[in-house]
């Protein structure tokens, strides 16, 4: 991988607009992969980003409905609920040996991803940001509105691969994002898990931002994050209740999950992804989850 890899991003959202505009304005070529009227879109009008840390700034970048050329990363960062359709714009053919990211929800789609691709390019990553997709204005292109202090990855991959990865992870550092290449995917996955799947799962409950969530309603997120650790650590990840609980406060109050965000738009929930994975891996050790399992059959269930 050169110092200034090329890389696809599949999904140009919250996430992976941010990470596009953040790798062009480092001087990195970036292809968008998304519908034909959002890449047209970008094809015209660039992204826009509004952020507190990274300023107020516009990046171009490319963008098609489809990967036409090896690139040497791609970044997917759709809904876990759009992961099937979308995969059809990244043709295993095409993407040759490039490092396949992930940056989705949940714990279940390394082994999706890896039914598809390259199983040892697979490298599941985590990030820990609050990003979101705004309604843009006539000219203003995608607009992408970042609201947390902070943007930070954990790429995690086979030794094969940790090469790349290390160059990877320098490249998104140079950019801007903290990142890092961690050695237990298991870990990672499930670090993120416990801390996402209390957020996404009482916000989208009750309707409210992170900050009534440590407060007003801190009994079941000390639960939930006691239950959401206790089924990583039957997986095999070490995990820290009390680090996770930590990192609530260091989003701003008014911070929304992104479920919350689906929800109020009226988009189809991560609700599999994430609360019905955390039940499943639940069931398969035994551990029980009484807190998570209501909040879910609350938000209207899950596929078993």
């Amino acid at each position: 991988m050169t110092n200034k890899p090329t890389v696809a991003i599949l999904g140009p959202g919250g996430v992976g607009g941010l990470l596009a505009a953040l790798l062009s304005r480092a001087g990195h070529r970036v292809i968008c992969l998304a519908r034909e009227g959002t890449a047209e879109v970008l094809r015209r009008d660039g992204i826009q980003v509004r952020s507190g840390q990274f300023g107020d700034f516009g990046a171009a970048v490319e963008a098609d409905t489809e990967l036409r050329e090896p690139v040497d990363a791609c970044l997917i960062a759709v809904k876990q609920t759009t992961l099937d359709a979308a995969l059809t714009r990244v043709p295993s053919a095409v993407l040759g040996d490039a490092l396949v990211v992930p940056l989705l929800n949940g714990v279940e789609h390394p082994a999706r991803l890896r039914s598809v691709y390259a199983p040892e390019l697979v490298a599941p990553a985590t990030i820990r940001v609050e990003s979101t997709r705004v309604p843009a204005g006539a000219g203003e292109g995608v607009v992408i509105e970042h609201g947390s202090p902070f943007a930070e990855v954990d790429l995690a991959g086979a030794a094969t691969v940790r090469p790349r990865l290390d160059a990877l992870a320098t490249a998104l550092t140079a950019a801007g994002v903290t990142t890092r290449v961690v050695d237990d995917e298991t870990a990672a996955l499930w670090a993120k898990m416990a801390f996402l799947a209390p957020a996404a799962l009482l916000t989208t409950r009750y309707g409210v931002p992170i900050g009534e969530i440590r407060t007003r309603y801190r009994a079941e997120l000390e639960a939930l994050v006691t239950e959401t650790a206790a089924v990583g650590r039957a997986c095999g990840a070490p995990t820290d209740p009390a680090g996770s609980l930590a990192r609530y406060n260091l989003f701003p109050a008014a911070a929304k999950s992104s479920m919350l965000r689906d929800a109020e738009a009226g988009r189809a929930l991560e609700l599999d992804a994430i609360g019905g994975a955390l039940l499943r891996a639940a069931e398969r050790h035994g551990v029980a989850v009484p807190v998570a399992a209501r909040l879910v059959k609350e938000l209207g269930g899950v596929s078993g």
